[in-house]
């Protein structure tokens, strides 16, 4: 390696490594300054794991949501050109560019009509998770169906499968992993939404919120070990689904 390069790579791993402290280091401080003990027995009080479960579960029920209703579009829109395509695309990102506490409101004035149960109720609270994070499993999916030839389907098809069978047998296993990355994406979004689930579902408390209440209410001593707890669940669920596409790659 010249000396060039080695300099240019010194530079470049610094200002990461900058980047890389800046992120690593409120959730190091946040570990060390509660300890082991209080995140093990916060982990005990049942409103902590109740409301941790119901976060995890809202927001797997939103990826599976979107997932049965995105992936198609996200195909028709990588591999089809039609009237109105980029005014599609642009509004399916408008959720990530809106405020979450106007999403919230919008929710309310679309889907409190009395028609189901939305109000504090888990139905709000996946509907608050999918409409702030679905763009990130359909523009996933998107990315990921461009990148697959088409050629693989005239092939599947010239050999006789149907438009339905060349899709599951070819396009979606060689685009696995940007949808699964998607949809990480998009559950990793859900599970800290508060702005938008706040005013919709104050109760049932989701852990952002639960967060929040005691923080409110009793103070950083209180809230500091759910916050630990969550992020701890959080993080051995998302290395775990990491760890397992890995090794089926």
């Amino acid at each position: 390696m010249m000396i060039k390069d080695r300099g240019f790579l010194l530079i470049f791993a610094f200002l990461g490594s900058i980047l890389v402290l800046f992120l690593m280091m409120p959730l190091i401080k946040l570990f060390v300054s509660v300890g082991f003990l209080d995140i093990f027995t916060t982990m005990q009080d049942k409103e902590v794991y109740e409301s941790i479960f119901l976060t995890l579960k809202s927001s797997f029920y939103a990826v599976l949501f979107v997932c049965i209703t995105g992936i198609p579009l996200a195909y028709l829109i990588a591999r089809y050109d039609f009237w109105g395509k980029s005014l599609l695309e642009s509004m399916l990102d408008i959720p990530v560019m809106v405020p979450h506490t106007a999403a919230g409101i919008a929710l309310l004035v679309a889907f409190s009509n009395g028609y189901f149960d939305f109000i504090d109720t888990t139905t709000g609270i996946v509907s608050a998770m999918m409409f702030l994070s679905a763009p990130f499993l359909i523009n996933g999916a998107k990315e990921g169906f461009k990148k697959v030839d088409t050629k693989y389907e005239h092939v599947a098809r010239t050999l006789g499968a149907s438009p339905m069978g060349a899709f599951f047998s070819i396009v979606l296993p060689n685009a696995r992993n940007d949808i699964i990355n998607g949809a990480l994406m998009m559950w990793s979004r859900g599970l800290g939404e508060f702005g938008a689930v706040v005013i919709i579902a104050y109760h049932p408390m989701v852990a952002p919120v639960l967060i929040y209440d005691r923080f409110n209410n009793f103070g950083l001593k209180y809230s500091a070990p759910v916050a630990t707890d969550m992020i701890l669940v959080s993080v051995c669920l998302f290395l775990a689904v990491r760890f397992v596409n890995n090794r089926l790659r």
